[in-house]
């Protein structure tokens, strides 16, 4: 691969995508270095941000809103594929790297760059997510990851800075690395590196602590149209909007934490503290709706294809031929997944109590009823089970013999 002359990096304003500008043009030889910073809703001043990029050598700052397509073509599909990584992780950091990687490429080709940089290390889950992604979308560019091969330690790394002009980040209390947007947050690092120590309260911010959560439980109504939720107690909402008030809701009545021995790609184990209120509180009544909407083979299939569908997100392939597949399959079933759910959410607790759908429920009270309104055939019980259980009997008889 022949050296890059000009490269779109990744930037969060950190430590390592700061020292990449100027690394990338010393070490490596790239001759001009754009910056791209993603508002994804997670309330940060960009301007600083960009203000800061081309303090350290940038030769363009750019900054984008990406909070609408975020949640409109990344977490929505989430939530009608009931996305849960082993079963628990809503893909909250996961979801957002396809869609900076997309973009990443989009502005390369529109300033003619030959490169994309980002500023992963090498036994995260992001370097995986963008690399592929990237590839996937535009193979002619080439994807640069100098924090990958530096070497240096962080206190090397923001020493080289120094000595580029940068300066040393203010010194903070907190040992903890957190990733945030609007779906939730991700804390690791310092102490929680030892999966026997229990987080302190003070890492978590889109939740309370269940004693300090109302006494009160309070019940809402979520509406849902083809598997999208649609409105909140009534009030039909915009995708940002409801995942605002969805947040709002849950983390007010602790709902959403999560802490969890994860797997990652490279095949390590890492101890990660999730915050996730809205995006888990849509999904477990997204489930629920699902329950009384599909039929029995259908939701059985589509259980297991949802865990490919996460495993897949997780680790990268967003862009790859088998989650366009099931993307077909999910979105076959969502058709008839309209309704609503009424969950009740109490002291870090969100408990389904109760859902209907007008149109397309399966449910069907005179059979399901043991009142005298019953039409449920009782007596074809005998010839099914006779039937059913025939390969069963079979079986038995046969080993029975020996």
């Amino acid at each position: 691969m022949g050296r890059a002359k000009k490269a779109v990096l990744a930037y969060s304003g950190g430590v390592d995508t700061s020292v990449c500008i100027p690394y990338l043009m010393k070490e490596w030889g790239v001759e001009e270095v754009i910056t791209f910073a993603a508002d994804l809703g997670q309330g940060d001043e960009l301007e600083p941000i960009r203000r800061k990029a081309l303090d350290s050598g940038a030769s363009q700052s750019i900054v984008g809103d990406l909070i609408e397509p975020f949640i409109r073509e990344f977490a929505f599909p989430a939530i009608r594929a009931n996305a849960l990584y082993e079963g628990r992780y809503p893909l909250s950091t996961a979801l957002a790297r396809p869609l900076i990687a997309r973009r990443l490429v989009e502005i390369a080709r529109e300033v003619g760059a030959d490169a994309v940089a980002h500023g992963c290390t090498g036994k995260g889950n992001d370097q995986v997510r963008f690399d592929v992604a990237i590839g996937a979308l535009a193979p002619e560019l080439k994807v640069l990851a100098p924090a990958r091969e530096w070497g240096m330690s962080r206190e090397q790394t923001i020493a080289y800075g120094e000595a580029c002009g940068i300066p040393a980040p203010v010194s903070k209390t907190s040992p903890f690395s957190i990733d945030l947007n609007l779906l939730g947050r991700s804390i690791e690092a310092g102490p929680l590196e030892d999966p026997d120590v229990e987080p302190p309260e003070e890492i978590y911010a889109l939740t309370v602590g269940v004693d300090a959560a109302p006494d009160v439980p309070q019940v809402v109504e979520i509406g849902f149209e083809q598997g999208y939720p649609v409105s909140l107690d009534g009030q039909r909402l915009d995708p940002v909007s409801l995942i605002r008030r969805a947040n709002e809701l849950a983390g007010r009545h602790g709902f959403g934490r999560l802490d969890m021995i994860e797997n990652r790609v490279v095949g390590i184990k890492s101890r990660e503290i999730y915050e996730t209120p809205g995006l888990l509180l849509l999904i477990r009544a997204h489930q629920e709706l699902e329950s009384l909407t599909l039929a029995a083979d259908v939701l059985r299939s589509k259980r297991q294809l949802e865990q490919q569908w996460a495993d897949l997100v997780y680790q990268g392939l967003w862009f790859g031929p088998l989650k366009d597949a099931i993307d077909g399959f999910i979105e076959r079933t969502q058709v008839s997944v309209n309704g609503s759910v009424r969950v009740r959410l109490h002291k870090g607790n969100a408990t389904v109590v109760g859902r209907r759908s007008s149109s397309d429920s399966l449910y069907v009270d005179a059979m399901a009823t043991y009142d005298s309104g019953d039409q449920f055939d009782h007596r074809a019980a005998e010839g099914f089970i006779y039937v059913w259980g025939l390969p069963t009997r079979l079986w038995a008889a046969r080993h029975r013999q020996g």
